[in-house]
């Protein structure tokens, strides 16, 4: 028995759209990450991008649990002596809520190569209007996210 691989020309892409309205933000990005990187299909295989195309609307309310918003922080690296940067989960979800997510969801796909053609499947907006009602995306219901 042989194991088996997708070729590219089987994969199909849906697209889904999640409402990350009064969502928990490490809730939402691991079922993201899960749905690019495509482990619910039957069809996953860990060295090809088998995932589908991720929308994600309302991303400036999304949450964080028990004070993390003001406790957690984020940090850039210029790669400069000195070029460290931190700032708190709650001013950057007021500064740019999308990146906020971005960021958190790309942290959980692989990296290198496949992993950054992963994140372009990743569409956020930080309000409810996206530009991609042509292609048709399913409502993808992510029940287990929400905030207690």
């Amino acid at each position: 028995m042989r194991t088996y691989s997708p070729k590219a020309s089987e994969i199909q892409r849906a697209w889904h759209v999640i409402d990350a309205e009064g969502l928990v933000l490490g809730r939402l990005c691991t079922e993201t990450a899960r749905i690019l990187r495509g482990k619910h299909k039957p069809i996953f295989a860990p060295h090809i991008d088998t995932g589908d195309h991720v929308i994600i609307i309302n991303a400036d309310k999304v949450v964080l649990t028990s004070g993390k918003a003001e406790k957690e922080m984020v940090y850039r690296y210029s790669g400069y002596p000195g070029g460290l940067k931190s700032e708190s989960y709650a001013h950057l979800l007021e500064r740019k809520p999308a990146d906020a997510i971005r960021q958190s969801v790309r942290g959980m796909l692989p990296k290198g190569p496949l992993g950054r053609q992963m994140i372009k499947k990743l569409k956020v907006y930080a309000g409810p209007e996206h530009p991609h009602s042509a292609q048709q995306p399913v409502a993808a219901e992510v029940a287990h996210a929400r905030a207690r």
